[in-house]
Parts: C-alpha cells; structure tokens; sequence
C-alpha cells in the first residue's frame, strides 16, 4: 500500500483514541443494553440484542476462514443485515468494502477484483439484478472471492443464507488495533480508474465522536439516514449514533413516500438527507411541520443545496435546525455548520471545519484570503494517507505542504465557513449519488454509430445535475437516445449512471493538447435552457 505522510501539522494524534468499532458497540451494550441501538417499521434491535447477534455473525466469518485484514464486500440497502456486517467485520478483523445498490455487473466486477474481497454479502434480488448470482459467476474467474452470503429468499445454491448466521457467538476474538484498516472505500470512479481508500479506525471513529457533541447528538438522539449506508455520508450517521450510544432508524431504500412514513413512524430527531431528496419530498407536498415536527436538525449534503430549499424546509420545522454538511471519501465529516449558527449561514454554507480538521483555499498551492475563490484543501486527523497501491493518484492527491487537493472551488468567509463556488474534477453529481463520466463515455464510444463522445452535467431542479451525452458519429451513421441507452443495458451498465440526454454535433471542442472542452458543452447546454 503506497501513503503520503499523514497530513497535518496539528498533531493528528491529539485526537486520536484507541477505539474500534468494537469497543463502541461492547461501551454501549454494557452501559445500556436494553436501550435501542437499531429501529425498522416493523422491528428493533437493543444494543444487548444487537451485538449478539453481530456475535453470531462473527463466529459464521471465522469459521468461514475469515480473518484480520481479509476484505467482506457489502452491496446492501438500509437494512440490519448491513448494520450487522460493518459491526461483525470488526470482531474477526477484517475490512468492509462498500458497493451501492445501483450497481450492477459493469461497476461491481472491477471493485470486486481489485480488492481482493474473499466474501460478498448481498441480496438475493434487486429490480431486475440478481446480485448473489452474479457473485457466484464472477467467484469462477476470480478464486480470491471464495464466500457469497445472500440476504433474502431462495439463496442460490453455492450461497450461504444470511439468516443461517443467526447461532450462538463466541467471545475470544482477537481485538483489532486502532490503526488496522476497517474501510475500504472507492471514489466516483469504478470502471475507468478505481481509486481505493483504506481507512483505520482512529481516523474516522475519531471524526464521529467529536462531530457529535458539536451536532448535540447523544444518547437520546434518533438518526435516520436518506442516503445509503453504501456511501460514507449515510455510514457517518451510523457512526455518530455508535459514538454517541444513540440509536439508527432504518429506511431500507429512499422514496419521497417511504421517507414521510419512516418520519412519522419512527419520529426520529435527526435526518441526514441530499438535496435531491427534499426536492422530491416538497413536490409531492410531503414536507409538513408536523412530519418534521420531532427533528432537533435536518442536515444536507451530497451536493450544493440552494438557499431556497434550506430556508424552504426551515420555515417548516417547528423545533429543528436545517444544516449542511461537505465530505469526501478521503476523509468522511470535513465541515458542517452548527446548530447555535445563524440561518444565513446554515443556508448558504457547509458550515465550518468538522473538530481535528484544518480548511484552506489556495491558488498554485499557495493559500488564499478569505472571500476568494479556489481549490478547498484539507488536512487534519481524519484525512486518509494514501489510494490502495496507487502511487500516481496518490501524489498527485496531496501537496508538497501535507495538503489534500479536494479538487473543489469554494471560497472561506472570515468565520471559516465554506461556500462551494464549482469544482475541478469533472464528475456527474446525480442526487449525491457521483460517477465518473469517463466510465460510461469509454462504454459509448465502442458504439458502432459513435466516432467520439463526451459527457457533461446538466442542471436539474430535482437531482441537481443529470448526464448529457454530447457524440460526433461516424459517417453515415444514426443514433438516438434509446439506442445508447440500449447499448448501455447491454454491457451492464448502471441505469443511474446512463445519460438522459443525447446532443449529436459535428465536431467536438478540443484544446490544442487534444482534450475535450466539456466546458464548452456545458455552456452549450445552459444556453440551449
């Protein structure tokens, strides 16, 4: 594994406790352990009920040969059976990789591979995917991945039931160190040019369990996350309540339908959300006072949020806050604002840096005055120290200071609150859900119709941005929409990443190094409207 030295010049040790998971959810189960760790619609789980049965799972890993350092794939909704593996995971030791649901074969082989999982937990069934089945046709080609344990009715042959894992645990497990790898966490990019996270605990437990007290979350706090627990921001939510002895409501999957009930069902005093889904909750006149009426905050994240939607939902909460949060793979909770913030800030910012964390805005590396725009850069006791055996991405990821380079635009007013101003990486941001363009473009241009294609984001009032496919064809060649998207399906692509939007055109912008100037189409779009 290639690091660049840990980057911080503020004693990221300071921070740092030898804490895992484990110790977490063992504190809360003795300090309390009838008080509720997980609640569904239809079911819950105390922090006593909780860790047996993470206990249990644990003894299935071990036997299963599972040991420290050993990557367990997740591809999991909201749902316990994902609460138990991330927790499980830490009593044997071993390292969780995320892999959201949206995912279908095209994404999934190419994460699988490169990490070298040896065991892929997964539902039997998602839409029009069979995830298990899948991972029993890649184990073939790939013998690293030696188990598959599915979630779910009719488990192929060749699976292990994931219900068969609920035995009698044992407790002489070895104990993880704080700094071993727990995470493994994958940027926009899948198919392309993966870039591999691994994260020890002391970094992001020790994110966690200073955010919450600044965010007033404690033992009688109830999260409920929107987003999924496949992405840091919905596992962050996880982790506060951990940190905290607070408990997680579950959503299994967001629909502006499903998310009202779990509000009024569960009553849950903090909600982490994008901006995409209270757009779609608002359209359907779902954002009453009295549904957000047990909330103490709403925080927003995944992409800018508009002023408007954050004062929107304010005017709507009788006894909340709404707040914004800005993270990153790289490092979890960079900035948040504060509760005791004025709304002009909460509506308008991500608020200021997250405890342990240092903010700067530079040019050429060298740091800007406040109000002035340029790349947001970070360093501090969370930030990660270097991609999975990517030595290139790692360089390039820091500066010559200790600095990450988050490749976003923002300014910093006199306060240390950020305002995101664009960004320089060239990714799509769907509803907080972002991928990298060039994994589907290199999919299009083998198109026997397409001599060159480019994809860019286009702007959206509900999700935010959505994918436009700008393609030059070949001579004599025809192409719609339904075709690319056709094409698309064919080599498994993931829907939600697919362009909803085809733009043919003659000639494609170039710089004179011969890349696209995908800020030419993007204007091209807005001027169109």
């Amino acid at each position: 594994m290639s690091h660049a030295r840990d980057a911080s010049t503020s004693a990221p040790e300071a921070w740092w406790n030898d804490e895992t998971l484990r110790d977490w959810i063992e504190r809360n189960e003795r300090e309390r352990p009838q008080h509720t760790a997980l609640l569904g619609t239809d079911s819950s789980l105390s922090y006593f009920e909780l860790n047996t049965r993470v206990r249990a799972l644990a003894q299935v890993l071990r036997s299963l040969g599972l040991r420290r350092g050993d990557v367990i794939a997740a591809q999991l909704p909201n749902i316990p059976e994902f609460v138990l593996t991330y927790l499980a995971a830490s009593y044997v030791g071993a390292v969780l990789q995320t892999l959201h649901m949206p995912y279908r074969g095209a994404e999934v082989e190419p994460l699988l591979r490169y990490s070298g999982a040896r065991a892929f937990v997964c539902v039997t069934a998602a839409k029009d995917y069979r995830p298990a089945e899948f991972a029993l046709s890649v184990r073939k080609r790939y013998p690293h991945l030696q188990h598959v344990i599915a979630v779910g009715d009719d488990p192929p042959a060749g699976t292990l039931a994931f219900s068969s894992t609920n035995t009698e645990g044992a407790n002489d497990f070895e104990r993880a160190r704080a700094t071993d790898t727990f995470l493994l966490l994958f940027t926009s990019g899948t198919m392309a040019a993966p870039k591999a996270v691994p994260v020890p605990y002391r970094k992001f437990l020790a994110n966690a369990r200073l955010s919450a007290p600044e965010l007033a979350i404690d033992r009688t706090s109830l999260l409920l996350s929107a987003a999924p627990f496949t992405h840091l921001y919905g596992l962050f939510s996880i982790n506060l309540a951990l940190a905290a002895g607070a408990a997680t409501a579950l959503l299994p999957a967001f629909t502006p339908a499903g998310f009202a009930a779990a509000l009024d069902q569960l009553r849950p005093t903090g909600a982490f959300v994008g901006p995409a889904h209270l757009t779609a909750c608002h359209h359907e006149g779902l954002l009453s006072p009295e549904r957000l009426s047990s909330l103490r905050f709403v925080m927003i994240s995944g992409s800018v949020c508009p002023p408007e939607l954050a004062r929107l939902v304010q005017d709507r909460m009788p006894n909340g806050k709404v707040l914004q949060l800005w993270g990153m793979s790289e490092l979890q909770a960079g900035s948040f604002t504060r509760p005791s913030d004025e709304l002009s800030v909460r509506a308008t910012t991500a608020g200021r840096a997250s405890p342990g964390t240092e903010l700067r805005v530079a040019e050429a590396d060298e740091p800007l005055p406040p109000g002035q725009e340029g790349e947001l850069q970070v360093r501090g006791c969370s930030v990660f120290s270097g991609y999975l055996g990517n030595d290139a991405a790692t360089a390039a990821a820091f500066t010559s200071d200790g600095w990450f380079r988050t490749g976003d635009l923002a300014r910093l007013d006199r306060n240390g609150n950020v305002q995101f101003t664009g960004r320089l990486k060239e990714l799509i941001n769907r509803g907080g859900i972002k991928f990298n363009p060039v994994d589907v473009e290199i999919v299009i241009d083998r198109h026997p119709a397409v001599a060159q294609c480019a994809i860019v984001p286009m702007p959206d009032a509900v999700l935010g941005e959505r994918a436009c496919c700008f393609t030059v064809l070949k001579q004599g060649a025809q192409l719609e929409l339904a075709d690319v998207c056709q094409w698309l399906a064919q080599h498994d692509v993931a829907k939600i990443k697919w362009p909803e939007r085809l733009e043919l055109i003659a000639e494609m912008p170039m710089t004179p190094t011969r890349k696209v100037k995908k800020s030419e189409l993007t204007a091209q779009l807005i001027a169109a409207g």
